[in-house]
C-alpha cells in the first residue's frame, strides 16, 4: 500500500474512532441521566449528578448537550425509541398470526430489557412533567399513536376471528390501560414483581380472548 493510501486509511480509522467515542460518551451520559432520574427525580437531577454518575467531567456534559433540558430531551428520545424498537421487534418475531402477535406485545412490556426499576422510575419522572412540557408530549406522541393503532388493529382482527362482541377501539383502550396500570404498580414499589405483573397481564388477555389464548400461550 502506498504511503498516501495508508495515510487516508489511518485518517478514516481515527475519524471513526472519534465518532464511536462521541456516541459512547453520549450514551454514558444518557444512562447516567436515567440513573439520576430514578434516584433523585426530575427536579433534583443536575448536570453535575449526571457527570459524576457517568464518571465524566461536567465540561463533557456541556459539550455534548449544552443544557439540562437538552440532556433530558435526548434521554426521553432514547427511551422512547428503545421502547418502540422493542415492541416492533417482538411483533416481527411473532409473525403474522394475530394471537401470537398480541401475546408477544403483552410479553414485550415485561421483558427484562425494558421493564427495570430504574427505567420505570425514569418514565415516571418524565410522565410527571409531560403535561407542562409540550416538547415531551410531541416527542412521544407519534409513537404512542402508532402503538394505539397497532393494538386496535390486533383487537379488530381477533374480533373478526373469534366472534367477540366488544368494540375494537374500546378494547384497545382497556388493554393499554391495563398494561400501563401494571407498570404504575411496579413503579410504586408495592411488592408487585415483574413476573407477577406479567402473570396478571396474561390472566387479563386470556379472559378477554378465550378463543385465542390460554395461560400457556396462543391456541394452535
Amino acid at each position: 500500500m502506498r504511503a498516501g493510501a495508508a495515510d487516508r486509511v489511518s485518517g478514516e480509522g481515527e475519524k471513526r474512532g472519534r465518532k464511536a467515542s462521541k456516541e459512547t460518551r453520549r450514551q454514558q451520559l444518557i444512562e447516567a441521566t436515567i440513573d439520576s432520574l430514578a434516584k433523585r427525580g426530575y427536579s433534583e437531577t443536575t448536570l453535575a449528578d449526571v457527570a459524576d454518575g457517568a464518571g465524566l467531567s461536567r465540561g463533557i456534559v456541556n459539550f455534548h448537550f449544552e443544557s439540562k433540558d437538552n440532556l433530558l430531551v435526548a434521554t426521553l428520545q432514547f427511551m422512547s425509541e428503545e421502547y418502540a424498537d422493542h415492541w416492533n421487534a417482538a411483533l416481527d418475531k411473532a409473525g403474522p398470526d394475530v394471537a401470537s402477535r398480541l401475546w408477544a406485545l403483552v410479553h414485550a412490556d415485561f421483558d427484562r430489557k425494558i421493564c427495570t426499576k430504574r427505567k420505570l422510575a425514569a418514565w415516571c419522572a418524565f410522565w410527571g412533567e409531560a403535561k407542562s412540557r409540550p416538547t415531551y408530549q410531541a416527542l412521544c406522541g407519534a409513537r404512542d399513536v402508532k402503538y394505539q393503532e397497532t393494538v386496535i388493529g390486533l383487537c379488530a382482527a381477533l374480533k373478526a376471528e373469534g366472534g367477540y362482541s366488544y368494540e375494537p377501539e374500546t378494547m384497545a383502550v382497556s388493554l393499554c390501560a391495563m398494561l400501563e396500570g401494571l407498570w404504575l404498580r411496579l413503579m410504586m414499589g408495592d411488592g408487585t414483581t415483574r413476573e407477577r405483573a406479567l402473570e396478571a397481564a396474561v390472566e387479563y388477555v386470556v379472559t378477554v380472548f378465550p378463543n385465542h389464548l390460554t395461560r400457556q400461550g396462543p391456541k394452535s
